[in-house]
């Protein structure tokens, strides 16, 4: 028998239940997934508060890496003892096996670990299309960047020094500060104690940034609004503080003509070939060592509530991951 955090009702981390479970065989076009590593991410939180829709009872998670123990009839794409990693739906990733359809599987190179594959897939897939799809940018170019210190953060601070770029963060605290600039930001701003759009402003000569990346949300749009330079770009690609509140189109005409988008990696990763050349140029920067993948915290499994409860309480630093035990590489 397998093993799996699941829930039956929305609420708290107390929701969350460590349960044996049946896997059975694979159908068509799916595969037998035995975990090494399990991602955490905060949408995981969104779900089990209801959020995101759940048809339940159900699992959670939707970010894994393993090893393949069985494939089902007409895949071609894997084998069984491929090293894999994914990230998407369906839910169910917490957990120590689990059919997923092969589809979404991308093989993962020997030289990555299971723990930095699910620490940085779901993160590092986000970052290369935030960089290298949105709009372009060029070398010199100022961005902004919130929650410099995140997962997702770090590996876009990272990516955006190799593409050239200046990087203004911010963040809560001045220990996430130092994380940030260890990685490469080069200005660091803690709205508790910065004015953070007249400190953009003062940075760019008055411009404001061409692009701001805004994974917080609510928290920060207002913000995010008032750092982006004339027919700037506000990228919001994330949440944590609660959904960003309803667009004035008004609003954006006066700011200076400005442009807001709101992407989903799904999007992104929703054509093979896109995804395995994003994956492709984030794995060759990771195995180069030009990106590293900083692993925060590390949680058994079955303590997933204990790390729902330091995620959304602001403890976490970097990708922290689930932990599952012994797989052979």
């Amino acid at each position: 028998m397998a093993e799996a955090i699941r829930f039956a009702r929305p609420g708290g981390p107390d929701v969350m239940r460590w349960e044996s479970i049946e896997v059975g065989r694979p159908g068509r076009g799916q595969v037998r997934v035995r975990h090494g590593a399990v991602g955490l991410n905060f949408a995981d939180t969104y779900f089990r508060t209801g959020l995101y829709p759940a048809e339940l009872p159900a699992g959670l998670g939707v970010e894994g890496a393993g090893i393949v123990e069985e494939v089902g009839p007409g895949v071609r794409s894997v084998e069984p003892g491929d090293r894999v990693t994914y990230t998407g739906s369906p839910l169910g990733a917490y957990s120590t096996e689990r059919i997923m359809p092969a589809e979404h599987l991308i093989r993962l190179p020997s030289a990555i670990g299971f723990e930095t594959a699910a620490a940085m897939t779901m993160r590092g897939l986000t970052a290369s299309y935030l960089l290298r799809r949105i709009t372009p940018l060029a070398a010199g170019d100022t961005v902004l960047l919130h929650a410099a210190a995140g997962g997702v953060g770090l590996i876009v601070t990272q990516w955006a020094k190799l593409l050239g770029l200046r990087v203004i963060g911010t963040v809560s605290s001045e220990a996430k500060a130092e994380v940030a600039r260890r990685h490469g930001c080069d200005h660091v701003l803690l709205p508790s104690r910065d004015d953070v759009v007249a400190r953009v402003r003062e940075l760019t000569d008055g411009r404001g940034v061409p692009v701001v990346y805004d994974g917080v949300g609510r928290a920060t749009f207002a913000t995010s609004l008032g750092c982006v330079a004339r027919r700037g770009l506000v990228v919001c690609f994330g949440t944590a503080s609660g959904p960003v509140p309803p667009i004035d189109a008004a609003e954006l005409a006066r700011r200076g003509s400005v442009f807001v988008t709101r992407p989903a990696l799904a999007d992104y990763i929703a054509d093979r070939a896109e995804r395995d050349e994003l994956a492709g140029e984030l794995f060759g920067h990771v195995t180069a060592g030009r990106i590293t993948i900083d692993i925060g915290l590390r949680y058994r499994l079955a303590d997933a509530a204990h790390a729902h409860r330091d995620l959304e309480a602001g403890r976490s630093v970097g990708s922290s991951v689930l932990t599952v035990g012994e797989v052979n590489p």
